[in-house]
């Protein structure tokens, strides 16, 4: 009975979980879950047979309530975050915690999921002494079950190749890709954790390798054109942004195939030239502002009138993305701030803080006599900011060091421009990073001070509360670049300063109905939920409109190259938005946007832009190469890859 019950309520909870999480009722995850149910249950099953039968009864509970602790956990973090937590974040649960309201108001949101997932559980306590086993198990059954946990296993993974080999089939989520939104519907939750646990103690990667299987082509004429780009072929007379790194070098001395493989890979990957744009800003100081949960939604005349300024007046972006990775608001910020994927499973931010770091906008700028200073107006340490920040060359002030912001949630944006202006304003030239957290989520009257300061602005309003709450949230951050303006005009410095505002992700506090609300139509989830905005303004600058398109990846090429900076393009996966490089925006999915299409990885199918004419080898070409990107950005992190970079560089 405890062994039928073990694997019983392991399947129910994957069953309800993908349903609740996923909305799918059928499909591999039914067969897969329940594959892998078996040999879990019949370990838990073994677990509980190794005490004595006094102890049998406690121990199953205490095995259930875990097992159904991590359901729970997971899809109240999933209706918060839209992905899981990994083990890597589980050791860091604590800031998490930090949002104990959110966490209660979801449970609360979810009561039935929660009730659901809590049956098993409640079964066994009410029956516990009819369940568990109570005569004693031989060593020659163990034996039988321990062979049915192998035999399982192996079916199991046998069955994968049902199925066939495409990207993101349940064979390449369990031997070659990472992807656990979609691997947790087609293999089921336990197995997704499983595979986490056993890569992060692993030197795993994801794989390089694609099953050559048949692309779809789509055409599609409602979807909106943009101009080609023609990628000139290189040539020896024009100026790349490059630098002189001795990859023959390199390449000689590296004590492993994958580094030969990495060296080879940059020394190859193509450079973008330079351009008109090139120093355009050159000793300008530079401010950027990474705004937590901003969106095109929030610009409005009437609401936001500065940043409404800031998008007329300054270079219109069109056509840009801010991906979503797997840590929201750190692996935002390490995307604007890196021009790197974050990598899977772990906080690429706070990861980076050990690495050398030599090609972001505060270490270099420092290097060319700028006053660098980063802040952030929450808690010091969250997401290891203190570390990673000094590291990416900020003096690094945040709320409870440096700054003295009210205490609410969230903190406000406004303060932090009265506290912080000054520090910085009269030493230049300079370079400031902010970090804001006024447009945090909860989007509710009740739940979010900053939404509730601004309420009165957005009562009359014909949209949900939900909505209005998000756009109250949102007014703060105007009302914060508003006094930073003033500031800087006031100390004379504005017309020589250069301003970039861009979102670390879109608000995944709302869910598509109030995102779709807010844009007036239903919002694509695949690609339009992730177009969003980038200002980039200085007063006097001819108002330019750019097309093209671009992501958050491509953020520290163009600034760098903007600012004059000297960069090698080659390391970077975004491009300088400016040069003649051909566009490639790159999502989590893997799905990736070009300026001849989409491909929706999902699905293997390429959606063509009206007038692009595209074959199969052209979609695989890029499927090849935004596979390499996210590969080689998670080995620059893992391996620390910018130290050997800047010994190479040194020696020669």
């Amino acid at each position: 009975m405890l062994l039928i019950y073990f694997v019983g309520a392991i399947y129910y909870l994957e069953y309800i979980f993908r349903i609740m999480s996923s909305g799918k009722i059928f499909g591999t995850g039914a067969f897969y879950s329940l594959i892998f149910a078996i040999p879990l249950g019949i370990v838990c099953y073994l677990l509980c047979s190794l005490f004595k039968t006094s102890k049998r009864n406690t121990v199953a509970v205490i095995l259930m309530g875990i097992i159904t602790f991590v359901f729970m956990s997971q899809f109240i973090y999933f209706k918060i975050f839209r992905m899981f937590y990994s083990l890597y974040s589980a050791t860091k649960a604590r800031q998490v915690f930090e949002f104990w309201e959110i966490i209660v108001m979801k449970v609360r949101n979810n009561f039935l999921t929660i009730v659901l997932l809590a049956v098993p559980f409640v079964i066994l306590l009410i029956f516990k002494n009819k369940i568990v086993i109570t005569k004693p198990i031989h060593i020659k059954e163990r034996s039988y079950l321990l062979g049915g946990v192998a035999v399982c296993q192996l079916a199991g993974i046998l069955s994968l190749n049902l199925a066939g080999k495409a990207i993101y089939s349940p064979y390449d989520l369990y031997f070659k890709h990472d992807y656990p939104v979609v691997a947790a519907e087609k293999l089921g939750l336990m197995t997704t954790l499983r595979l986490d646990v056993k890569r992060s103690f692993l030197d795993w990667s994801p794989s390089l390798e694609r099953a050559n299987e048949e692309v779809t082509l789509i055409k599609d004429d409602s979807m909106e054109a943009v101009a080609p780009v023609e990628e000139a072929p290189i040539d020896e007379n024009r100026e790349y942004n490059v630098l002189d790194i001795n990859f023959e070098q390199l390449i000689n001395e590296a004590d492993s195939e994958d580094l030969v493989k990495m060296h080879t890979y940059f020394k190859n990957a193509k450079p973008s030239a330079k351009n008109e744009y090139t120093g355009k800003y050159k000793g300008y100081n530079l401010i950027c502002i990474t705004a937590e949960g901003f969106s095109p939604y929030a610009i409005r005349e009437d609401l936001t009138p500065t940043l409404y300024m800031l998008s007329q007046k300054g270079y219109q972006f069109t056509n840009f993305y801010t991906p979503l990775w797997e840590v929201s608001t750190s692996d935002g910020e390490y995307a604007i701030c890196t021009g790197q994927i974050p990598e899977s499973g772990i906080w690429s931010m706070s990861a980076s803080g050990k690495n050398e770091m030599p090609f972001t906008l505060g270490n270099g700028l420092k290097n060319e006599g700028y006053h660098t200073m980063a802040f952030h107006n929450h808690d010091f340490d969250y997401y290891d900011r203190n570390i990673s920040h000094p590291n990416l060359g900020y003096i690094y002030q945040a709320k409870g060091k440096g700054l003295e912001v009210t205490d609410t949630w969230p903190e406000s944006d406004v303060e932090m421009m009265e506290q912080s202006v000054e520090r910085y304003v009269h030493n230049q030239p300079f370079h400031t990073y902010y970090m804001t957290v006024s447009g945090h989520m909860n989007y509710s009257f009740r739940e979010n001070a900053m939404s509730e300061k601004n309420k009165a602005l957005v009562e009359k309003l014909d949209y949900s509360d939900t909505a209005k709450a998000y756009l109250a949230c949102q007014i703060e951050l105007d009302r914060a670049v508003e006094n930073l303006l003033n500031q800087l005009e006031e100390a004379g410095v504005l017309d020589h300063t250069l301003i970039m505002i861009t979102p670390d992700h879109y608000p995944y506090g709302l869910n598509n109905e109030f995102i779709s609300e807010l844009a007036g139509k239903t919002v694509d989830e695949n690609f339009e939920l992730y177009r969003s905005t980038l200002l980039l303004y200085t007063p006097h600058m001819q108002p330019k409109v750019i097309d093209k398109p671009c992501s958050s990846l491509d953020i520290l090429p163009t600034l760098s190259n903007l600012m004059g900076l000297k960069y090698d393009s080659r390391l970077f996966v975004g491009r300088d938005i400016f040069s003649d490089s051909e566009p490639l925006v790159v999502l989590y999915s893997h799905n990736f946007i070009t300026d001849k299409g989409r491909y929706n990885a999902l699905t293997n199918e390429f959606i063509e832009a009206p007038g692009a004419e595209v074959d199969e080898e052209y979609v695989k070409d890029k499927i090849t190469e935004v596979d390499a990107k996210f590969y080689y950005s998670a080995q620059i992190l893992e391996r620390d890859y910018y130290s050997y970079v800047l010994k190479a560089m040194n020696e020669k």
